[in-house]
């Protein structure tokens, strides 16, 4: 669990597995690279989808707890990253990502479960200051080399070009070591993801930007 929440009318929770309102939503993801050690122990990473994998994991969870999965991946998608900011285990970094006050950006929502009454789980994350302000020098934002993040934006990446230098030659170095702008971020860094996970992530986001 990486953060929960009581939800608000306006928090945009569906209702639990009874049809009732919910009352607490815990947010269920990976931090570092374990979780992705389990799904390749598992599954095929280069013919399964990790998507599929936890809802695997995560549905028969729920299901013995009587309580609802929801996922971030589902249509109509539902707000993830602001329950994350509202359960105080995320805050907005300048890439656009949430930051995590001990991840860093090393870290991803994969679920969530709606109680259908309260649940006194706790937050999972400590009280913290964001690092993100007091951060002068913003190496995340100078770090890339074809400037796909904008500093003081509302659509802080730019995808396109991304995806651009991702088809060049000189992109490989991205696709095979990692987006240079996370890896700059001092914050969590003892959580970076394993060579292999970061492929994995960026070549699932590479095809699903690139027009076949």
């Amino acid at each position: 669990m990486l953060g929960g929440f009581a939800p608000g009318a306006g928090d945009g929770v569906p209702p639990g597995a009874n049809g009732s309102e919910a009352a607490h939503v815990a947010l269920i993801g990976n931090a570092g690279p374990a979780m992705f050690e389990r799904f390749a122990r598992e599954r095929d990473p280069q013919s399964d989808l990790l998507d599929d994998w936890c809802e695997a994991t995560l549905g028969p969870i729920a299901a013995g707890a009587g309580l609802r999965a929801v996922y971030p991946w589902q249509k109509p998608y539902l707000p993830f990253l602001t329950w994350a900011r509202k359960a105080g285990c995320g805050m907005a970094s300048p890439l656009g990502m949430n930051i995590h006050p001990v991840y860093g950006l090393w870290h991803g929502f994969r679920g969530a479960l709606i109680f259908e009454s309260p649940a006194d789980l706790g937050t999972g994350v400590p009280d913290f200051d964001h690092p993100c302000p007091s951060c002068a020098d913003k190496p995340c934002l100078s770090a890339c080399p074809v400037d796909a993040f904008v500093r003081d934006s509302e659509l802080p990446f730019n995808p396109a070009r991304c995806v651009s230098y991702l088809q060049s030659t000189d992109g490989l170095s991205c696709l095979n070591q990692g987006c240079r702008a996370r890896l700059a971020c001092p914050i969590g860094r003892n959580y970076a993801y394993t060579p292999e996970q970061i492929r994995f992530h960026l070549s699932a986001f590479y095809r699903a930007h690139t027009v076949i």
